[in-house]
């Protein structure tokens, strides 16, 4: 039988109290009236299994500096886009190589081309449109290896992770 339910909650289902990050917990998938559904628990929450439970495992809640992709906006990930673009510094290129990475994994931003600009130095260049008719934009193709846009995808998140918890504390 394969079961579906939804991931680490927030809190402990006895105590009430946040799970806090990096703590160890334990999960129960539990069935009650034919319905199966999970129950985290802190450690000190922690009685036995409930009632009706299929199994336990123990699991440990996310650091709080990791961001979930799916929670950061495209919308703000296109400004910040758009704001290096418009800033034309070489130094910011490999930033805006991975950001742009990042919108056409979000299908915010569609790839159009790429063309080589043999009077410039530097490789091709990206053609990129915002799926909503923004710009074209031209990028330099930093043809990274693979670790290095690994490397550049953790900084940005962590840049990322600093800029939410700042708007959630505001």
């Amino acid at each position: 039988m394969e079961y579906q339910f939804r991931p680490l909650g927030k809190v402990c289902a006895a105590t009430g109290r946040p799970l806090e990050p990096g703590e160890d917990c334990l999960s129960a998938l539990v069935e009650r009236d034919g319905v199966v559904s999970r129950l985290d628990f802190s450690l000190a929450g922690w009685t036995g299994p409930p009632p009706g439970t299929i199994g336990v495992w123990r699991c440990q809640t996310p650091a709080a500096m990791e961001v979930n992709a799916a929670r950061v906006d495209p919308e703000l990930l296109l400004q910040l886009f758009e704001q290096l673009v418009e800033t034309a510094n070489p130094a910011h290129d490999r930033r805006l190589y991975v950001l742009a990475l990042y919108l056409l994994q979000r299908r915010r931003l569609r790839l159009e081309g790429t063309r080589d600009d043999e009077d410039e130095v530097g490789g091709p260049m990206l053609e990129l449109t915002g799926s909503r008719g923004e710009g074209p934009y031209l990028i330099r193709d930093q043809q990274l290896p693979e670790e290095e846009i690994r490397n550049a995808q953790a900084e940005l998140n962590r840049q990322l992770s600093e800029h939410l918890l700042a708007a959630d504390a505001a």
